[in-house]
Formats: C-alpha cells, structure tokens, sequence
C-alpha cells in the first residue's frame, strides 16, 4: 500500500505535481510575455525597419487561451517646417530668437513626450537641407530622434526644384527610395502613409505630374491602400489641400494639384492626413476631397508647419477650419488607439495643450 510521509513532510507525489504546475505556469507567463512584446513599426516598401519596434511576427492563440487585452495607445510626435537656417540671425548659436528658430526647444519638447515613432513633415532643414545646415541645426536637435524619425519630403529639403540629395543622404532608407520619396509603414494597429506632394508649384526633380491622376505615385498609392486595409489609417505629406495660412493659402477650388491623392485617400477611408508648409497650427473637421465638411466619412487634417523655423500669419478662413493658432511653436502628440486617435497640440513653453481632442477611426 502507499507509504505515509512523516507528519509536517509533503508525498513525494504532491511535490512533483507542485513543481508541473509552476512550469507550466512560467511557460503560460513567458508566452504572454512574448505575445505583448511584439513590435509594432514596420516599412513595406523598403526594407523592414531596424529602429525599436520592428515587427517580429505574432504568435498564435492556442484552443481555449484566455485572450490578451488589447494594446496600449502609440505615442506619435508631429511636426514640420523646423530647423531654421543656421546663418539666419535668429538662430543665435543654436539657442534661437523669441519668434524665430525654436529647433531646440521642440526637439525638448518631444524628448519629453517619448513617443514610439517621430513624423518629420518636410521642410525638416531650412533654407534647404544641405550637409552643414543639418549637423549645425537640425542633427543637434531632431536628429536625437532619428532612429524613429518617419519624414516626409519638403520643397525645402534640397532647395526647391533641387534633387534633393542630402535629404535622402541623411535619413537613408528611412526617406524611401530617392525617386519616389514615398512609401509606408504599420505602427500598432494602425497603416502610416508618407506622400511627396512636391508637384506642381514645387515640382520633384521637375515633374510636375507626380500627384496627377494615374502617376506613378497614384498608381501606388491606390495598390498601397488595398494592400493594407487598416482600420486605422493616416497619410501624412507636407503641402496641406486645406490652409488658411496667408503665405500658402490652399482650398478645394483655387488649387487641384493634390486632388486625386486626396480623393485616393478618401475613397479608402482614411481617418487622419498630417501637414506642414504653412508655419501654424490649423486643424479641420473631417472634410471630402472637395472641400465639404463629413463628419461620418472624412478625413480630419491638422496643419502642423510649427516645428521651430519662424512665424506665419493666417488670411482668408477656408471652410472647414475649426482651430487656427499663429504665434505658438510646438508639436502634435497623437495617442494611436486600436479603433480612435487623441490629439493634443502641445506648445514648446511647456504651457497646457493648446488644442486638443479625440477622433474614432471609420474602419475598412
């Protein structure tokens, strides 16, 4: 018959059992672990990103595993038009002036944000982005976040009508591929577009139809947006469809050169479009490609062209506009949520937002 263990002693039996159970709960727990650590940044056109947070593939749920709580919000820091000219007057040994060459104070700010991912929308070095304008200006500064820096392309970056080439020099694969200056990226839950709207008026490397209906740009663009039916999903580029910026003054009807992306963007339900390019704060109600307001279906923009360079006035309000701040340096903090976004515009002075918000995303 079975032996009887001294009093106060476990069987052996109880003990093996014990010791099952506590692997197999350190197993359950590294699982787990494993499950949430997932990354959740990852470029599609160029080459897999090798700043913190790639992608690894998820594991799958066994029969009958309690599901994991979905992930935590994704911090995102937006800002364009930033490091000013290091001749100008401003600029000061890089400490700035009251109105003009915040760099260093925004790149503060964003430091203080942490955010997952930076989204640089364009005009990232002024008055062009050659090699001793960044490592004067911008590389002191928003270069501490290049490692998770997305840019977009400006009509700055290489002078406008130039090639460009430092800009691609510096950022590398991270800028896309020098002939494009697009490309895309998942970030949690949710699909990043950046577009390069330097056609038209500030044409790359002199085409003037790289946002026209069935370029290059397009063609991708639509292939992009079916690739990837994100419920989430922002497009970010530097000229803005809508601007009631007195230097860059932008609506539906005066100017049509970014129409047919917008009306890509549109059609695949796009919830957010980020830009710079006039030096101000705006953001818009969620509007269609022809200027009407869409609460159900359109898409929000937030100018955001107040990353440090200087001050621009507003003129005209273009239907739709709903904030407008034009003396304030700062950066957009979006919280990327699976099924919304929250926005704050946080100024560099350290001050309380000075626009904030919420936004649900419209599903695909």
């Amino acid at each position: 018959m079975p032996s009887t263990p001294p009093a106060g002693e476990e069987h052996p039996g109880g003990r093996s059992r014990r010791l099952l159970i506590a692997l197999a709960a350190a197993a359950a727990a590294a699982v787990a672990v494993g499950t949430a650590a997932v990354g959740i940044g990852l470029r599609t056109v160029d080459q897999p990103s090798t700043a913190a947070g790639g992608t690894r593939p998820g594991s799958v749920d066994e029969p009958g595993t309690a599901a994991l709580p979905p992930p935590g919000p994704v911090v995102v820091a937006a800002a364009g038009d930033i490091a000013c000219d290091p001749d100008d007057p401003g600029f000061a040994g890089g400490a700035g002036a009251p109105a003009e060459c915040h760099q260093k104070a925004t790149a503060d700010l964003v430091d203080r944000m942490d955010p997952t991912a930076v989204l640089a929308l364009g005009d990232i070095q002024y008055i062009r982005g050659d090699p001793h304008n960044y490592a004067a200006s911008y590389d002191p500064t928003w270069g501490r976040f290049k490692d998770i820096t997305h840019p977009a392309i400006g009509n700055h970056e290489g002078g406008e009508g130039g090639s460009n080439r430092s800009y691609f020099a510096y950022f590398g694969a991270a800028a896309g591929a020098p002939d494009r200056g697009y490309y895309s990226f998942d970030l949690g839950g949710w699909h990043l577009i950046a577009l390069n709207s330097n056609c038209g008026t500030y044409s790359f490397n002199g085409s003037n139809t790289g946002c026209a209906a069935g370029s290059r740009q397009d063609r991708w663009l639509r292939d992009d947006l079916a690739a990837h039916p994100a419920a989430c999903t922002l497009a970010y580029f530097h000229v803005p469809r809508f601007s009631s910026g007195a230097d860059h003054h932008s609506d539906a009807d005066d100017d049509q050169t970014l129409t047919t992306l917008w009306n890509d963007l549109y059609a695949a339900h796009v919830d957010v479009v980020l830009n710079g390019h006039d030096h101000d704060y705006e953001r818009f109600a969620p509007m269609t490609p022809n200027g009407a307001e869409d609460a159900a279906g359109g898409i929000r923009e937030f100018v955001v062209g107040t990353g440090g360079d200087d001050h621009q006035r507003f003129a005209t309000t273009v239907p739709g506009s709903e904030v407008r701040i034009s003396d304030t340096f700062g950066v957009l903090r979006l919280a990327l949520r699976a099924d919304g976004y929250d926005w704050q515009f946080l100024p560099d002075n350290g001050g309380p937002a000075a626009d904030s918000g919420t936004g649900s995303c419209h599903g695909r």
